[in-house]
C-alpha cells in the first residue's frame, strides 16, 4: 500500500492526482454491461417465446413480477452481505448467483420454470448497485461520486445495446437455439467473476494507488466506523428520502426495459432483435442522458454549489426529459417515437445517476450498502406493481400504452417532492 490517510487534510489543500479509480470504474462498467445482458435476453426474446409457450401479457407480467420479487428481497439480502463483508465478497456472490438463474432460463419450459430462473437471477442482479454505490464511496470523493456512478450507469445502455447482436451470434452465426443462448452467454458471468477477483480491492490495499491519489480520493471528512442497525436506518428520513425515490422511479426502467420490444413489435412490426437501429438510438440517448446527469451535479458541486442544490436541480431537468412521453402512442413515425423514448430514457438514466449518489451524500460508507438494499428492495415493489398492472392493463386495453406511459411522466415529480420533503438539505444523516 503507497501512502498514509489524508484524513487530516482539508479539501483545499488537495489536489486531483492519480486515475487508478477510473479502472474501477471501468471494471464495473463491463460488470454492468454484462448484469444487463443478462437481465435483457428473455426481453428481446419474448415476442418468440410467447408464441412458443402460448403466453398472455399477463403471463409474463407474472414471470416478470417474480423477478422483481426477488430483485427486492435480494437487494435488502447483498446490501446487508456488502455492508458486512465488503464488496469483494459481496459482489462475487452475486455474480456467482445472478449468473446460475441465468443459465437456469435454458432449461425452463413453462411460465413457473421461468419464474424460478427469473427469481434466482433477480436475487443475485440485485446485488450489483449496492456493491456498485459502496465501491464508489470508497473510491471516489463526494465532488467526484456522481460522475464515476454515471458512468457505470451507463453501461446499462450499452447492456441493452449489446444484447440483440449477442443473441445475433450465438442464435444465427453459431445456430443455437435460445435455450443454447442462454447457456453459452452464461460464460460472461464466468470471466466476471474471474476478473472481479483477481482485480478488485479498496484503495487502500491496491499497491497501483498512489499517496497523491490516496489522498485525492480520501479528503472528505472521516466517517465514524460502528454498526447500524436494520431499525436505526429504517428510522431516518434520509433512508425514506432515497427509497422512495427508487420506489417510484425504478419501476419506469423496468417497463421499458422489458416490454419496449413487445411495444415495437406490436406497434410498428419490428423485431428489435433484428433492426438494432432503434435500440442503439434510443439506448445511445440514455447514455447521454446518464454520463451528462452526473457530469452536471459533479460540475455544479466543484463549482461551489451545494451537494443538495446540484442533486436537485439535475433531477428537475431530467423529470422534465420523460413528460414527452406521452404523446408517443398518438404518433405514427417510428424515429420521432424512438427520439421521444430515447430523450425519456435519458432523464430516467440522469435522474438515476443523482439518486444513487443520495445514500453516499447522506450515510457513512459501512451503512451505504444497506440503505441501498433498502432503496433497491422499494424499487422492486414498485417494479411488480407496475409488472403486474402493465400486463392487466394491455390485456383490458388490446395492447393500448397510453395510460401507463401516462403514469411514467408523474412519477419523478412526485420522487422530487418526496426526497425535498424527506431531506430538505441532504444532510448527513445522524447514525
Amino acid at each position: 500500500m503507497n501512502g498514509s490517510t489524508a484524513a487530516a487534510s482539508t479539501p483545499a489543500q488537495v489536489a486531483k492526482a492519480g486515475r487508478i479509480r477510473w479502472t474501477i470504474v471501468a471494471l464495473l462498467f463491463v460488470a454492468t454491461t454484462i448484469n444487463y445482458i443478462d437481465r435483457t435476453m428473455l426481453g428481446l426474446l419474448k415476442p418468440d417465446l410467447a408464441k412458443e409457450m402460448r403466453w398472455s401479457e399477463d403471463d409474463y407480467g407474472t414471470i416478470v413480477t417474480a423477478f422483481q420479487a426477488a430483485y427486492a428481497i435480494g437487494f435488502l439480502v447483498f446490501g446487508r452481505i456488502i455492508d458486512r463483508f465488503g464488496p469483494k465478497i459481496g459482489y462475487a456472490m452475486a455474480i456467482i448467483a445472478w449468473t446460475i438463474g441465468h443459465v437456469a432460463h435454458g432449461f425452463a419450459s413453462s411460465v413457473t420454470s421461468f419464474m424460478a430462473a427469473r427469481i434466482v437471477l433477480g436475487v443475485g442482479e440485485a446485488g450489483h448497485f449496492p456493491s456498485v454505490v459502496r465501491v464508489c464511496s470508497e473510491w471516489f470523493p463526494q465532488k467526484e461520486r456522481s460522475y464515476a456512478i454515471g458512468w457505470i450507469n451507463s453501461a446499462t445502455t450499452v447492456g441493452v445495446i449489446l444484447t440483440a447482436p449477442v443473441l445475433a451470434v450465438l442464435m444465427t452465426m453459431m445456430g443455437l437455439d435460445w435455450r443454447g443462448a442462454f447457456l453459452v452467454s452464461g460464460l460472461f458471468g464466468v470471466a466476471l467473476l474471474a476478473a472481479w477477483l483477481f482485480k478488485y480491492a479498496n484503495p487502500r490495499q491496491d499497491i497501483r494507488v498512489s499517496r497523491a491519489e490516496l489522498a485525492w480520493i480520501e479528503h472528505d471528512p472521516a466517517d465514524p466506523v460502528r454498526p447500524v442497525s436494520w431499525l436505526t436506518l429504517a428510522g431516518k428520513r434520509e433512508t425514506w428520502a432515497f427509497a422512495l425515490g427508487k420506489f417510484l422511479t425504478d419501476p419506469v426502467w423496468f417497463l421499458m426495459l422489458f416490454w419496449l420490444p413487445s411495444y415495437f413489435s406490436q406497434t410498428y412490426q419490428v423485431d428489435l432483435k433484428i433492426f438494432l437501429w432503434p435500440m442503439i438510438a434510443m439506448y445511445l440517448l440514455s447514455d447521454i442522458g446518464s454520463i451528462g446527469g452526473g457530469w452536471l451535479s459533479s460540475r455544479l458541486i466543484q463549482n461551489g454549489r451545494t451537494p443538495n442544490f446540484a442533486r436537485k436541480i439535475t433531477m428537475i431537468v431530467a423529470a422534465l426529459c420523460v413528460l414527452p412521453i406521452l404523446t408517443v402512442t398518438r404518433l405514427d413515425n417510428l424515429w420521432l417515437s424512438v427520439v421521444i423514448i430515447g430523450i425519456a430514457l435519458a432523464g430516467h438514466q440522469a435522474f438515476s445517476a443523482n439518486l444513487f449518489s443520495i445514500p453516499a451524500d447522506t450515510f457513512p460508507k459501512h451503512a451505504v450498502g444497506s440503505v441501498i438494499g433498502l432503496g433497491g428492495f422499494m424499487g422492486g415493489i414498485g417494479g411488480m406493481i407496475m409488472a403486474k398492472s402493465t400486463g392487466l392493463v394491455l390485456d383490458a386495453t388490446d395492447g393500448d400504452y397510453t395510460a401507463i406511459f401516462a403514469a411514467c411522466t408523474v412519477v419523478y415529480f412526485a420522487a422530487i417532492g418526496f426526497i425535498h420533503l424527506f431531506s430538505p438539505r441532504l444532510a448527513r444523516a445522524d447514525v
